[in-house]
């Protein structure tokens, strides 16, 4: 990217979206090797507000989505949730977690949401809850009580589901969802699992493809 251009990365995302969870590692190469870029998150919402316990033909399809995940990513994945009482997946609460991290500290917000989901798929532990999601902020930096009571604010709340409808109003459908915005344009790089040299590739080809502020030939990819 050459020098003086407005480049930034926006991550359409949930913490509890397992494809975002093995996505992780991709964007974390992505990030260590281009520090020019910075990311922006935003929280999509796979499942919130369910109030649905799991039952047993959703428990079946999940271990059979997460097993293709773990064979994608090598990432570890736990089935110790399955065996929580009356779980509930709403993924609205981790979701607004990230929310609240961005708004106190984004610099660790990335970190929280790998926190967090290292937590659900790899240790089994319910982070639908407010206090495991206050632990994992206090793993990540932030005062674990100011964040727990800022993650149970109505603003919070509100400030959440206006991820949720920006997430919509950008078309988004899917998770993880990867964009380059750059010179003030959003530009899709990735709907779905990517590897880092796949993402590094279609940021140059779209750096060549934009002409600079004042030029011609602005082209999506």
């Amino acid at each position: 990217m050459s020098a003086g251009r407005d480049a930034r990365l926006l991550y359409v995302a949930d913490p509890l979206c397992s494809w975002c969870y093995g996505f992780g590692p991709e964007l974390a190469t992505l990030l260590e090797r281009r520090p020019d870029l910075g990311l922006d998150l935003l929280m999509g919402g796979l499942r919130p507000y369910n109030t649905e316990t799991m039952s047993e033909a959703f428990r079946d399809m999940l271990r059979g989505h997460w097993a293709h995940v773990a064979q994608v990513s090598g990432l570890a994945f736990s089935e110790a949730i399955f065996e929580v009482p009356g779980f509930v997946y709403d993924t609205e609460p981790p979701c607004r977690a990230v929310v609240t991290a961005r708004a106190l500290d984004p610099a660790r917000a990335f970190a929280l949401m790998k926190d967090i989901q290292s937590s659900f798929y790899r240790d089994g532990i319910d982070m639908t809850r407010s206090e495991a999601l206050a632990d994992a902020a206090g793993r990540c930096g932030y005062p674990r009580d100011a964040f727990l009571a800022a993650l149970d604010s109505p603003a919070m709340r509100e400030a959440t589901r206006a991820d949720f409808a920006r997430s919509r109003s950008l078309g988004v459908s899917g998770f993880p969802t990867l964009a380059l915005a750059l010179d003030g344009e959003l530009f899709l790089l990735a709907s779905g699992y990517a590897a880092a040299p796949v993402l590094e590739e279609r940021i140059a080809q779209v750096a060549e493809r934009v002409q600079p502020p004042g030029g011609d030939g602005r082209h999506a990819v």
